[in-house]
């Protein structure tokens, strides 16, 4: 019983000393492992993150450069390297970065101008379903009208899509250059979207505008006998990418 009573005793103190000598030795090397390896870790995400924003920073800084070239190039008088890059030029300034002089020479409408559309789909059995005629400048003119601080889209992105299509084209619906295409594509493209968002007419693919142009009334014109339209434009069906629901 004594021997057995040393040898449990023994057994107990030798496992202290190896759990004594283990807790002296440090932490095991597992551990110092995964210690070194997250301040690298935390590191490389943090150049990742650096060099992300650096990019970000530069493609913006070469971006503004280039569209401050170009726009100068457009607005400054004819020259070698304008005429050389007029298509690049035109390119990237029609139609949302053109500039003109109007702020200081206004030239108003004397016409009011009514932009319709209808739109058209091919259903399953093969027949096409004709949307009633909407009438777009309205939507524009209910949102200008009372509003001290109508938004620029309202007051002319489509009236000045309409005119600069008429500016190139002229009467005729057959485009012949490609700032030409490029507004009648811009055109298309609003009209389909404004259609989309304010009218429920369901799906369609192809859409057509009618432009009634009416003369502005004279003040104090005798009568409210609405004037008579000096044009009524009937342009042709476009395709455009399946719209609605």
């Amino acid at each position: 019983m004594r021997k057995t009573g040393w040898a449990v005793s023994s057994g107990i103190e030798s496992a202290g000393v190896k759990e004594l000598h283990q807790s002296d030795s440090g932490p095991a090397p597992q551990e110092l492992r995964d210690d070194a390896v997250r301040p690298v870790r935390w590191t490389m995400g943090v150049r990742a993150v650096k060099a992300a924003l650096h990019t970000a920073v530069a493609l913006c800084l070469v971006t503004t450069l280039i569209h401050v070239v170009l726009v100068f190039l457009h607005v400054a008088p004819t020259n070698p390297v304008s005429k050389r890059y007029s298509p690049q030029v035109n390119g990237w300034v029609y139609p949302l970065f053109e500039q003109n002089w109007r702020l200081f020479a206004p030239d108003p409408d004397s016409f009011n101008r009514k932009i319709l559309a209808r739109t058209a789909h091919t259903e399953s059995n093969g027949s096409v379903r004709v949307t009633p005629w909407f009438d777009l400048a309205a939507v524009d003119h209910s949102a200008v009208d009372h509003n001290v601080f109508p938004s620029h889209t309202s007051q002319n992105l489509l009236r000045r899509a309409w005119t600069s299509y008429v500016e190139t084209h002229g009467g005729s619906d057959t485009a012949r250059s490609e700032r030409a295409v490029m507004l009648q594509q811009y055109l298309r493209n609003i009209a389909a979207d404004r259609v989309a968002t304010h009218s429920d007419g369901g799906t369609f693919d192809f859409i057509q505008l009618r432009v009634i142009t009416l003369p502005v009334a004279a003040p104090g014109a005798a009568g409210n006998r609405p004037p008579a339209p000096t044009e009524d434009r009937l342009l042709p069906w476009w395709k455009v990418t399946p719209h609605g629901k």
